[in-house]
């Protein structure tokens, strides 16, 4: 169970300063969402044991999707006039959470909300769990993330099981089988995607970190493979076996997705189909369903979600498109979806990459091993007409994707991630992608706007800029 403590002086003291600290910041017209609860942190290591927690907690954790489904699940709330607070502009690990817990409560410690929705790191798990039991947590996935923190998935799940207070109710990746582990004796639900066309026994990805039955160590028989582990299977040994969705998604055709969801079915919106992104409306779904909101009322309110797009967004410029697309940074799951998502899209694609870690690329100093397990080998696709490489680990890069099979012909590399589209033949792509890391939003626009530049001069005369849309994903 979470570690409940009483308030002391070093508690009110730690709370004061804090409070004191996030009011200069704002007079001074600065954000510093995560420096109160840095603050508050070092004065009472406990802090978070000790601040009162609101009447009730959700909590969204795993290794991708998180942000988009918390933005998701907060905008059907914010729908419905809720009364929360969240952390969504600012970190979420334990002194983002600390800093939310500050600004909305009084200068005693109480809540001045009722409900918390709280984006939580998994990694984070032992400083956040450890003090705050949720009283629903929502996992979308675990998988090998960045080297520098959790590139062994199974020490996640070890992470969790020992932090995930007992009795906390779950909500579940019924097609994750490390996920769907999760504290076996915790009350849960489980979200799943039905089979759909193109599913099928194989994984064309290089990793794939479920191979034998978790009880009994045989092999693994596998009714289908979406990408990497997840999917359906069953252990011929033991019989151990996926287990059955409580929120299935049944189809997924014209933007919309039909689930059903407590004996009904009914239709969601999606901003886009890419598997990913289903993956996060169902989830989304699954946790307000358990959150107590009926499935109509959670689809009328996302028909209205406005998606950000720090994490995709298309532009079009006379009949072409720009399209921003996260690839996390040294994390080869992300990034193999990413690429995935470019061979799939029509037409023909250009893609400019800004894959370097950003804090490690000043000092150009990285971990390249990521590289060979992300799955390069989608951009040697023939609609893909050429890929710009951008940065300090550029030849890096250049090596993976020729070791990839991507033509020679097709690359350009440089060390100058503000010049990558002057290398870009933007001429023969219909769709140019520029891939970026979470902390390279910045960069990615400037560049978008270059590429833009280009393809307006490349524009018949007298032909007017079309509009623009966004979509996450």
């Amino acid at each position: 169970m979470a570690i409940t403590m009483k308030r002391n002086f070093r508690f009110y003291f730690a709370l004061l300063a804090a409070k004191l600290c996030r009011a200069g910041l704002r007079m001074l017209g600065r954000q510093g969402t995560n420096v109160p609860g840095e603050l508050a942190i070092l004065l009472c290591k406990d802090f978070l044991g000790r601040i009162p927690r609101p009447e009730k907690v959700v909590g969204i954790t795993g290794t991708n999707g998180k942000t988009t489904v918390a933005n998701l699940v907060e905008d059907v709330l914010d729908y419905y006039q809720y009364d929360y607070f969240c952390n969504r502009n600012g970190s979420n690990v334990d002194t983002g959470v600390a800093s939310a817990l500050i600004a909305h409560c009084t200068l005693l410690g109480k809540p001045k909300k009722p409900l918390a929705v709280f984006e939580l790191d998994e990694r984070s798990a032992n400083r956040i769990l450890a003090y705050m039991s949720p009283d629903l947590l929502l996992c979308t996935n675990i998988f090998r993330d960045s080297y520098k923190r959790n590139a062994h998935p199974e020490f996640i799940v070890d992470i969790l099981n020992r932090y995930v207070p007992d009795g906390v109710r779950l909500v579940l990746n019924a097609d994750d089988l490390m996920c769907a582990s999760l504290k076996p004796q915790n009350p849960r639900a489980y979200f799943s995607l039905c089979r759909q066309p193109g599913d099928g026994q194989g994984s064309p990805n290089i990793v794939q970190d479920v191979r034998v039955c978790p009880q009994c160590g045989a092999m693994l028989q596998w009714d289908f493979r979406r990408y990497h582990h997840i999917g359906r299977a069953q252990c011929p040994a033991c019989g151990f076996a996926s287990p059955p969705g409580d929120y299935q998604g049944l189809s997924v055709d014209q933007g919309r997705m039909l689930v059903e969801c407590k004996g009904q079915t009914c239709p969601f919106p999606l901003p886009n189909q890419s598997t990913i992104n289903v993956y996060n409306v169902l989830s989304a779904v699954a946790l307000l369903a358990e959150f107590g909101l009926e499935p109509a009322r959670i689809a009328a309110a996302m028909e209205h979600s406005v998606i950000s797009a720090t994490r995709y967004k298309e532009e079009e410029v006379h009949g072409r498109k720009v399209i921003l697309h996260l690839a996390k940074g040294q994390n080869p799951v992300a990034c193999s979806r990413a690429f995935e998502n470019i061979r799939d899209y029509p037409g023909q694609k250009a893609a400019i990459l800004f894959l370097d870690d950003f804090f490690d690329a000043q000092h150009t100093v990285e971990n390249i091993s990521w590289l060979y397990d992300a799955d390069f080998e989608f951009l040697a696709d023939p609609s893909v007409t050429q890929v710009v490489a951008a940065g300090a680990r550029h030849w890096d890069v250049y090596l993976r994707l020729l070791m990839a099979g991507v033509d020679p012909d097709k690359l350009s590399h440089l060390p100058d991630t503000e010049a990558a589209a002057q290398a870009l033949r933007a001429g023969e792509a219909s769709s140019v992608f520029i891939l970026y890391d979470v902390y390279t939003i910045p960069l990615a626009n400037r560049v978008k706007d270059q590429v833009k530049e280009l393809l307006r001069k490349e524009a018949p005369q007298g032909q007017e800029p079309a509009g623009h849309n966004s979509h996450e994903d």
